[in-house]
C-alpha cells in the first residue's frame, strides 16, 4: 500500500544528496511498513557507475537482511529506475515500485537513459559496444558442474 511518508523520504533523500555532492536520487525500502534501508546517487562521489540509489538502499537491505531475495519489500525512488536499477529491482524481487519524477524528467536535467534502452532493441553485435561470443563449449562447463551441484542455492 502506498505510504505518502516514505515518498517523502525518498524525495528528501534527493535533495540532501544534491548538498552532498551527489544526484538528485533517493530510494527507501520498506518492509511491513517500516523503513528498511535507504539509498542515494553517489556515482561521481565514489566513482562508482553502479552507485545509484535504487542498488545502494537494494545492497543495504540484503546485507541488513542476510538475504539476496527481498520478496515482501517495496521501493520508493524519487524518479522511475534506469536499466540498471530496474533489473536490479527485479532481481531482488521487490513486489512493488512507487516513483516520483519520470525517465523523461531525468532526461531533462542531462540523466539520459534512453540510449540504454535504444542499445537493448539492436543486435548484440550491432551495438555500440559489441558482444562477441567465444570459447562457448568451454564457458558451458561451468553451467555443467552448476547444474549438477548439489551445493548450489537457487535464486
Amino acid at each position: 500500500m502506498f505510504e505518502k511518508e516514505f515518498m517523502k523520504k525518498a524525495i528528501s533523500l534527493s535533495q540532501e544528496n544534491i548538498k552532498k555532492g551527489g544526484g538528485p536520487f533517493g530510494a527507501v525500502i520498506v518492509k511491513d511498513g517500516k523503513i528498511l534501508a535507504t539509498g542515494c546517487n553517489r556515482v561521481t562521489c565514489n566513482n562508482d557507475p553502479t552507485a545509484h540509489a535504487e542498488v545502494s538502499a537494494i545492497r543495504k537491505a540484503c546485507k541488513k537482511l542476510k538475504n539476496f531475495s527481498l520478496e515482501g519489500c517495496e521501493i520508493y525512488s524519487s524518479c522511475e529506475p534506469c536499466p540498471m536499477c530496474l533489473s536490479a529491482i527485479y532481481w531482488a524481487h521487490i513486489g512493488k515500485l512507487y516513483y516520483g519524477n519520470t525517465k523523461k524528467d531525468a532526461a531533462k536535467i542531462g540523466f539520459d537513459d534512453s540510449f540504454i534502452y535504444d542499445e537493448l532493441d539492436l543486435p548484440a553485435e550491432k551495438r555500440k559496444i559489441p558482444a562477441l561470443q567465444h570459447l562457448h563449449t568451454e564457458a558451458l562447463e561451468a553451467f555443467n558442474e552448476w547444474k549438477k551441484s548439489e551445493n548450489k542455492v537457487e535464486y
